[in-house]
């Protein structure tokens, strides 16, 4: 499967979270602790918004060879700095490793990322693909379920309604899985922004999805850990969502819960159940 990470808050340097941490996603791209595959070197990708808003949407760079070596995601990371941005590292469920195949996933102002799989995607894969809206259809790049996922979240209205949208994208898929006969259709943990606001989404069909976790809210970390540098430098509202925790700092993470998913915005973020819906 894969390993991601998405960070709202304020600006940072991308390096302080890909790379600085003890159990960065750098290193998970190596040694994932909970993922399916401990490696996931087939490709990477970081998406990331401007510190101030404009009109043009995120900056994607995606590369097709694993993120441990890549010496452009390093001089990046080091020099991008950034209100909200995602990175991800992918082990290939099956499909070619290529660039179009690497997360993030752009289109206009939104971002979207996966960890997980359509269960039997090559059988329901056309299916699947003649309910995007032909008007969307044209911007599909590359072969995998995860950009399938996204392409069918806009069409059933993401940029109006993410949760709903998200909940149809998911009942339609189990849907046309349960039609093929595939008992278990869909597992997913997706992360999904308009460079405003941050969703992130743990479900599978089985009941049994792969792990998420997000931050504690920093000014609770800051009584536990007032000795840490960077918490001193960040504001209220900063908060991670990741595949898998980022160190083993006490108090520092939270499991989401399964079949849950929440949204980071300014004031209080908030925790939902999710169900699939009929689209």
């Amino acid at each position: 499967m894969c390993r991601w990470l998405a960070y709202s808050g304020t600006p940072v340097l991308l390096d302080t979270i890909l790379y600085q941490p003890a159990h960065s996603l750098i290193d998970q791209s190596l040694h994932a602790r909970m993922g399916v595959e401990t490696t996931n070197g087939d490709g990477f990708g970081i998406g990331w918004y401007a510190p101030e808003s404009d009109d043009q949407g995120p900056a994607v760079f995606r590369d097709v060879g694993p993120a441990w070596s890549n010496r452009n995601l390093r001089e990046i990371a080091r020099h991008v700095r950034s209100p909200l941005f995602f990175a991800h590292i992918r082990a290939t469920t099956g499909t070619a490793v290529q660039q179009t195949n690497c997360h993030p996933f752009r289109h206009g102002r939104w971002m979207w990322m996966h960890n997980g799989a359509i269960s039997d995607f090559h059988r329901i894969r056309r299916d699947l693909a003649l309910a995007v809206d032909p008007e969307l259809f044209l911007d599909l790049e590359g072969s995998t379920d995860s950009e399938m996922m996204f392409y069918l979240a806009l069409t059933f209205g993401l940029e109006k309604d993410p949760p709903s949208a998200v909940e149809r994208m998911a009942g339609f898929v189990e849907r046309v899985g349960h039609d093929h006969d595939v008992e278990f259709p869909l597992q997913m943990t997706v992360a999904v922004s308009d460079g405003e606001r941050l969703w992130g989404f743990r479900y599978s069909s089985q009941g049994t999805s792969r792990s998420l976790f997000y931050s504690t809210a920093v000014e609770t970390l800051r009584q536990l850990h007032p000795d840490i540098t960077f918490l001193r430098g960040v504001s209220d509202e900063t908060r991670l969502v990741v595949s898998e925790p980022l160190g083993d700092l006490p108090g520092a993470w939270n499991e989401v819960p399964e079949s849950s998913y929440g949204v980071v915005e300014p004031g209080a973020d908030q925790l939902h159940h999710f169900a699939p819906q009929a689209a």
